[in-house]
C-alpha cells in the first residue's frame, strides 16, 4: 500500500501513457513501412527532417500545428466538462467564414482590422457551439448528434454564401483570395522564418492555451465546469447551475474552434473552399486525447501532430513511403491513447510494486540497525 499516494492518474503517469502511445504508434508505423518494402529508419528520418530540417520548415510545422492546438483545446475543454464536442469542423467553417467576410468587407486600419477578424471568428464559433449546448441543457439532446448536424448545416451555409457573396474571379468553388495586408500573415514573421507561411495564429494559439489553463485551474467558473464534468448530479446537489454551465462550456469550446477556423482561412489558406470540411476539426480529437485534455499537453501533442502532417510530404518525396503512413501512425496513436487505461493500470501497479520493495528494504535496514 502506498501511503499518501494518489490512486488516480498523477501527472507523471499521464505523461508516460501519452509517451507510450507515441512509441507504440511509431513502432506500428515502422512495421507497416517494412511490410511495403521500405526502410523504416529512412522513412522516419525524412519524416522528421521534413518538419525540422531548417528554419522555414520549423515555421511551416508551427503554422500547421496552430489549428490543431486550437481545435484540440476546444475538444479538450469540452472533455473536461463532461461533453464531447465533435462539431469542431462546423465551428471552424463558421469562424473562418465570418473572419473571411470581415477581411474582405471591412475597410479599417490593419491593427483594428485584425482585432475584428479575430473577434468575429471567435464569435461565430461560439454561436455555433451555443446551439448544441442549449439543446443539451434544455432538451437533453446528446451533444454528439447535435454537433454532427451543426457540421452539415455549416457545410451548406458555406456552400451557398461563398458563391453568392465571396466568389473569386475565376473559380466558382472557392472564395476570392484575401490580400496579404488583410490576413494574419506578417512580413517580418515570414522573413524571420525564411519565407514560411507561419502567421499570427501561432501567438493566438499560445495565448489560448494560457487563458484556458487559467480558467480551468484558477477560476470559480473552471472549478464549476470541472465539477459538472466529474459528476453532474453532485454538482447540481452542491448548488451549481448545471444547465448554464453546459451552455457556457459549449460556447467556449465552439469559440476556440472558431479561432482555429479564423487562423486557417485568414492565415493559412487565405480563401474558403466550398464542399470541403476542414479535417483539423476531427484531428483535434486525437490532439486532445494524446494531450490528456490538459492545455499544456494539448500544446505539445498539437506540435507533434503538426510535425507529422508537415513532414509526410517530404518523406513521400524522398523515400516513396506513402504519406498515408503518417495518417495511419496518427490513427494508431489515437487507438493506443484511447486504450490508455491499460497503460495507466500497468504504471500504477509498477509504481506500487516499486514502492513496496523500497519500503521492505528500508524496514530490513532498520531491523539490522536495531540488532
Amino acid at each position: 500500500m502506498i501511503k499518501g499516494k494518489k490512486l488516480q492518474a498523477p501527472g507523471q503517469h499521464v505523461f508516460l501513457t501519452g509517451f507510450s502511445a507515441i512509441i507504440l504508434g511509431l513502432l506500428a508505423g515502422a512495421v507497416l513501412m517494412a511490410l511495403i518494402g521500405r526502410n523504416p529508419f529512412s522513412g522516419y528520418l525524412y519524416l522528421f527532417r521534413g518538419g525540422l530540417m531548417n528554419i522555414k520548415r520549423i515555421g511551416d510545422t508551427m503554422a500547421t500545428a496552430t489549428m490543431l492546438i486550437l481545435v484540440g483545446l476546444s475538444v479538450g475543454f469540452s472533455f473536461k466538462t463532461g461533453l464531447f464536442n465533435i462539431g469542431g469542423a462546423g465551428q471552424m467553417l463558421m469562424g473562418g467564414l465570418a473572419a473571411t467576410f470581415v477581411a474582405h468587407r471591412m475597410n479599417l486600419p490593419r491593427p483594428l482590422l485584425l482585432v475584428m477578424i479575430i473577434f468575429f471568428g471567435l464569435l461565430a464559433g461560439a454561436v455555433w457551439g451555443i446551439i448544441p449546448g442549449f439543446l443539451k441543457a434544455r432538451f437533453n439532446v446528446h451533444e454528439v448528434v447535435a454537433t454532427i448536424m451543426m457540421n452539415w448545416i455549416a457545410y451548406w451555409v458555406v456552400y451557398y454564401i461563398v458563391p453568392a457573396h465571396l466568389k473569386g474571379p475565376s473559380l466558382e468553388t472557392e472564395s476570392m483570395s484575401i490580400p496579404a495586408g488583410n490576413s494574419l500573415r506578417m512580413e517580418w514573421l515570414s522573413r524571420l522564418f525564411n519565407g514560411s507561411y507561419i502567421n499570427l495564429g501561432i501567438f493566438i494559439a499560445i495565448a489560448a492555451v494560457l487563458i484556458i489553463k487559467f480558467i480551468l485551474d484558477r477560476t470559480t467558473l473552471g472549478f464549476e465546469l470541472k465539477t459538472v464534468g466529474s459528476n453532474r448530479f453532485c454538482a447540481e446537489y452542491a448548488g451549481i447551475k448545471v444547465n448554464r454551465d453546459i451552455i457556457i462550456s459549449m460556447m467556449i469550446s465552439g469559440g476556440l474552434a472558431g479561432l482555429a477556423g479564423m487562423a486557417y482561412y485568414t492565415g493559412y489558406s487565405l480563401n474558403v473552399q466550398i464542399g470541403v470540411m476542414p479535417s483539423q476539426g476531427f484531428d483535434g480529437i486525437a490532439v486532445a486525447l494524446l494531450g490528456a485534455s490538459t492545455p499544456l499537453g494539448i500544446l505539445l501533442s498539437g506540435l507533434f501532430f503538426g510535425l507529422l502532417q508537415a513532414g509526410k510530404g517530404f518523406m513521400n518525396a524522398m523515400t516513396k513511403v506513402p504519406p498515408e503512413i503518417a495518417d495511419t501512425i496518427i490513427a494508431i496513436i489515437i487507438y493506443f491513447t484511447a486504450t490508455s487505461s491499460l497503460f495507466l493500470r500497468f504504471f500504477v501497479r509498477w509504481s506500487k510494486r516499486r514502492e513496496n520493495v523500497r519500503q521492505e528494504k528500508a524496514m530490513a535496514a532498520s531491523r539490522k540497525e536495531d540488532v
